[in-house]
């Protein structure tokens, strides 16, 4: 029988990991990890973000989307009233300050990546540092293994198509077999699920991803949100984030 951790991690990106086109207005790719306790998940996160929902809406089907809402498209053309969308917003800024949770993020610059003439896939270069920090993180809290066993952690991420999960597996199989820094045997189980998916911790990962990407392209435009992100940014003993909880590259 499997033994499990008490954290599951929710990933998500902001971008297209693509190198055969580049956006000149976001030439980024950002990979968001959300690592989060198991009983902080159910106990406060989970019902904080049915509590908005239900408030907002009046049910909780609506899954909440960056780009939606940045748009006011679907269940969110409701919100087309301005103060009904500042409203939204500050209570939906409340619930991520609020909710017990780690981030690991990586942000790709795609044109220098391309510069470097090198076979570089930008989703395979942040999957691969955001898994080893956040091995690292579990590691220093013994929830790695349990008498010499390993214990599984689940990574969830949305599904992209079938060649693309496929890919997506497959790397991230061959970077916790070894292909890492630390060439070390991370005990990470991936979980493709549906796009349509219900899944809060998802919804997170969906909504820090692109603040990262802006606050890395424009930092001197004013960013709430990235207020609210970076002190969930995982950090070194000195308080760093970079190369702890944020990585941009190259």
């Amino acid at each position: 029988m499997v033994d499990f951790s008490d954290y599951i991690v929710f990933v998500d990106e902001s971008g297209d990991h693509g190198m055969a086109s580049i956006d000149p207005a976001y030439p980024l790719f950002v990979l968001s990890c959300c690592v989060v306790g198991k009983r902080d998940y159910m106990q406060s996160i989970v019902p904080a973000v049915q509590r908005l929902k239900f408030d907002t809406f009046g049910h909780d089907s609506v899954v909440l989307h960056e780009r939606d809402i940045r748009r006011d498209l679907g269940p969110f053309s409701t919100l087309r009233d301005r103060a009904k969308k500042q409203a939204f917003i500050e209570a939906l800024t409340d619930v991520l300050a609020a909710a017990p949770m780690t981030v690991f993020a990586a942000v790709i610059d795609k044109r220098r990546l391309l510069d470097r003439n090198r076979d570089e896939n930008p989703y395979e270069v942040s999957l691969r540092f955001c898994l080893e920090r956040i091995y690292y993180k579990l590691a220093k809290q013994g929830q790695v293994a349990h008498e010499r066993q390993p214990l599984a952690t689940h990574v969830l991420c949305e599904a992209r198509g079938r060649n693309e999960d496929a890919e997506l597996e497959l790397a991230f199989r061959r970077i916790c077999d070894g292909d890492n820094y630390g060439t070390m045997k991370m005990p990470f189980e991936p979980v493709i699920c549906d796009k349509k998916s219900n899944s809060v911790g998802l919804q997170l990962a969906d909504l820090v991803a692109r603040p990262i990407g802006m606050q890395a392209l424009k930092p001197e435009q004013a960013n709430r949100a990235w207020d609210v992100i970076r002190e969930k940014l995982d950090r070194s003993p000195g308080g760093q984030i970079n190369g702890y909880g944020l990585k941009c590259f190259p």
